[in-house]
């Protein structure tokens, strides 16, 4: 998981108020229950002394959302009296959550998102398409194409002077109109980087967009006659094939991880181990367990490498106030600050994995500490 996307939660200073919160819009009852949910948000923020002008800016955000339909929930996070960063969760937070600290409580966010995989997915058929795109941030684009040409788009029945001729025109019309698909395609698939895209719908207009795309996403193609254009047409089985690719993707990146983190001869697992290659700018991909329960604490400086497991090492690197902050933020903040990516696991993907963390690398060298990530 790329974790660009909270640089803003780290280019000024905390205090930071972090909510999680329930803000399901599928009962008669949901704005005042809603409301409710608030205010208790709203009290536990004032009683952990979070600044009243975070706490109305949180309330113009929580209050003002466009609410979605059916169950999600909304991460929000502010500082100095402004949000700086607002996401929509697919679905409700495990809890309700108000935490005020050093560092924005992002652990529960990224848990939620998981692997983010882009994507395309192309409904068409020898008119045109209908194209949907979501990148990694789960940002949706939509698009249209309509086709240009005005042959007729069914081939001729047999019999007349006149068949061959019309034959031609539609076979054009096709190919066409797949190129103009194929060309609305890319776009997409460009401008959100996308891991797969899903070209569904009529057979013949689906191989013709799968051919015209460039090699570089030939190998990314998934093609399906599940989907039609047509007004009312059942979606249902297109929608679970997307969702498993989607998923068999995201599980594929889990599983390198932890294939990479397992050829690196016992180096990098544990707390001590990651916290001290975070200090070295060493951490390609950190893995972690996703523990709600999780409590830890870690200390650190002004710097994202300036983190450790005791002040004391903060002192040997001329920190003259170190901060004690959860561990999970104060790794985060590392793992932004040095460019490096986050693999959420869940308890049974690395039971053994010591202290719940270990750490792919960018290099190794005989000084690195933390062999043995039994």
């Amino acid at each position: 998981m790329q974790l660009s996307f909270l640089r803003p939660l780290y280019d000024r200073p905390g205090p930071w108020c972090s909510v999680y919160l329930d803000a399901s819009a599928d009962t008669e009852d949901a704005h005042p229950a809603l409301d409710l949910r608030w205010r208790a948000l709203e009290r536990s923020l004032a009683e952990q002394g979070a600044d009243e002008a975070d706490i109305a800016a949180l309330d113009r955000v929580v209050r003002g959302h466009d609410p979605m339909v059916g169950d999600y929930g909304l991460a929000v996070f502010a500082s100095h009296g402004r949000v700086v960063l607002s996401e929509y969760l697919s679905a409700p937070p495990l809890r309700d959550l108000a935490h005020v600290g050093p560092l924005p409580h992002v652990m529960p966010l990224l848990a939620q998102r998981g692997e983010q995989v882009a994507w395309v997915r192309v409904v068409a058929d020898r008119v045109g398409a209908d194209a949907m795109a979501v990148s990694a941030g789960g940002v949706p684009r939509r698009a249209h194409v309509a086709g240009r040409d005005e042959y007729p788009l069914r081939r001729a029945k047999p019999g007349g002077w006149s068949q061959s001729r019309y034959q031609r025109a539609a076979m054009e019309a096709w190919h066409q109109n797949a190129g103009d698909v194929t060309a609305a395609t890319v776009q997409l698939a460009d401008r959100v980087g996308a891991d797969v895209v899903v070209v569904a719908g009529d057979v013949r207009a689906t191989g013709m967009i799968a051919a015209q795309m460039p090699e570089r996403w030939q190998d990314l193609v998934v093609r399906t006659d599940a989907g039609s254009r047509a007004g009312g047409a059942d979606q249902t089985m297109l929608d679970d094939l997307t969702v498993q690719t989607i998923a068999e993707i995201a599980d594929q990146r889990i599983s390198d991880a932890l294939d990479k983190f397992g050829v690196q001869e016992d180096v990098g697992g544990g707390l001590e181990a990651v916290v001290s290659a975070l200090q070295r700018n060493q951490v390609d991909m950190m893995l972690i367990v996703d523990d709600p329960s999780a409590n830890g604490e870690l200390w650190i400086g002004a710097e994202p490498t300036e983190i450790a497991v005791d002040p004391g090492q903060l002192a040997a690197m001329s920190v003259t106030d170190p901060q004690r902050v959860r561990a999970d933020a104060a790794l985060v903040r590392a793992l932004v600050g040095t460019d490096a990516a986050l693999t959420v696991l869940g308890p049974d993907e690395a039971p053994d994995l010591t202290d719940g963390v270990g750490a792919v690398l960018r290099y190794v060298d005989p000084s690195t500490p933390g062999r043995g990530n039994g």
